[in-house]
């Protein structure tokens, strides 16, 4: 019951992202409020701060593993724009036609507080406990992963008009909606992987908190800035 519960904040969470948030900030908004809902449902579960990855010890693990993850995160992004190969992935128009302060406030408050909280709080956090403790670490990764990767079903929709590197291997028709969002589900799915495990051996929810946010802001500052400043066309 209280998995279920958890999973209908997070559907209800996802239509009104998808459907209804008009602005940057109403969707912040709707995260922050899922997110509290969620640690409401974790707290009538018994899960302790520990459990969530979020007790004194783990903050700490957190932010010793933090600053490398952001830093490799930064270098890998660096790289992939310095090669030919890989700057249509830099070819965005979701953040390319944005403003300077529109940019700053995706980078800065919409992804960490919007995006990066919920989802991580959500699938890392309480999820991945609850399911944990009832049926063990593997199915709390498996369930917790392919449920984040559904999550991004409705998202995932418009990518393959949006950026250049998706469009040019799928098309950028309403025919290449469908194999964009089958793969946008695997691969995020697979990312979840990533992130329960960075989670598990980190002993932190900051750990996978910081890899997701430097991923995600990151990659949008430079999409904005590459088209300006290193990108012809």
């Amino acid at each position: 019951m209280r998995i279920a519960c958890a999973v209908a904040v997070l559907a209800a969470a996802n239509l009104l992202n998808n459907w209804l948030a008009r602005s940057p900030a109403m969707y912040v908004l709707i995260c922050v409020t899922a997110t509290a809902v969620l640690l409401l449902i974790a707290r009538w579960d018994g899960l302790t701060r520990a459990d969530l990855g979020l007790d004194p010890e783990g903050v700490r693990r957190g932010l010793r593993w933090a600053p490398v993850l952001v830093a490799i995160v930064l270098l890998v992004l660096l790289i992939l724009l310095a090669l030919p190969a890989g700057r249509d992935a830099f070819r965005d128009a979701r953040a390319a036609d944005l403003s300077l302060e529109r940019m700053l406030f995706g980078a800065l408050v919409r992804v960490p507080f919007g995006t990066v909280l919920l989802e991580e709080t959500a699938f890392r956090g309480v999820l991945w406990a609850m399911i944990r403790r009832r049926h063990g670490t593997a199915w709390a990764t498996g369930l917790s992963s392919l449920l984040f990767g559904v999550w991004h079903l409705m998202p995932s929709r418009g990518i393959n008009r949006s950026n250049a590197a998706v469009g040019s291997v799928f098309g950028d028709g309403p025919a290449g909606v469908a194999p964009t969002v089958a793969v946008a589900i695997v691969a995020t799915a697979l990312a979840g992987v990533v992130l329960c495990e960075l989670r598990r051996r980190s002993g932190s929810l900051l750990a996978p908190i910081a890899l997701h946010w430097s991923v995600n802001s990151l990659s949008y500052a430079l999409a904005w800035a590459a088209p300006r400043y290193w990108l012809d066309g």
